[in-house]
């Protein structure tokens, strides 16, 4: 396994990126890690990022907080176990009411970009049941992050 300078030039932009290891169990029939388990992956990222943000905290403060709109993925090459993936995360595109996340996945094993993806983060009054606008904490430490 190799964590090389060319990994992180492929994360560039990513303020927020995960480390996961490549289980076993993620494999499926075709000898490679099932599509449904990318998604997964991204999902970590999201939370983090989320976590990050403090969209988390303004769900336990405020019941506001994010619900996932819409996500996709573009599968670049097949990975397998071993392998160490990292996945990067980043706000694209901010407006009102959501927000759309990039993802990068990028094995280490293998130098190179695996997946990418996308997923709308709506933000959402839990009280309400509706979504609202973001919160302006929020909104900040998007900004932040991408700096």
């Amino acid at each position: 396994m190799r964590d090389e300078p060319n990994v992180h030039e492929l994360l560039d932009g990513f303020p927020v990126i995960v480390r996961l290891p490549v289980q076993w169990g993620e494999m499926d029939a075709y000898g490679h890690v099932n599509n449904a388990v990318l998604f997964r992956y991204f999902e970590t990222a999201r939370i983090a990022f989320l976590e990050r943000c403090g969209f988390l905290e303004a769900y336990e403060r405020d019941k506001i907080g994010a619900i996932l709109h819409s996500t996709d993925c573009r599968f670049r090459r097949a990975l397998r176990y071993p392998d160490t993936v990292l996945v990067g995360g980043r706000a694209v595109d901010v407006s009102e009411d959501r927000f759309t996340m990039g993802y990068r996945v990028v094995s280490l094993e293998h130098d190179e970009v695996v997946a990418e993806g996308a997923g709308v983060v709506v933000s959402y009054d839990y009280v309400r049941k509706a979504k609202t606008a973001l919160p302006e904490e929020v909104r900040r430490r998007i900004a932040g992050l991408g700096r």
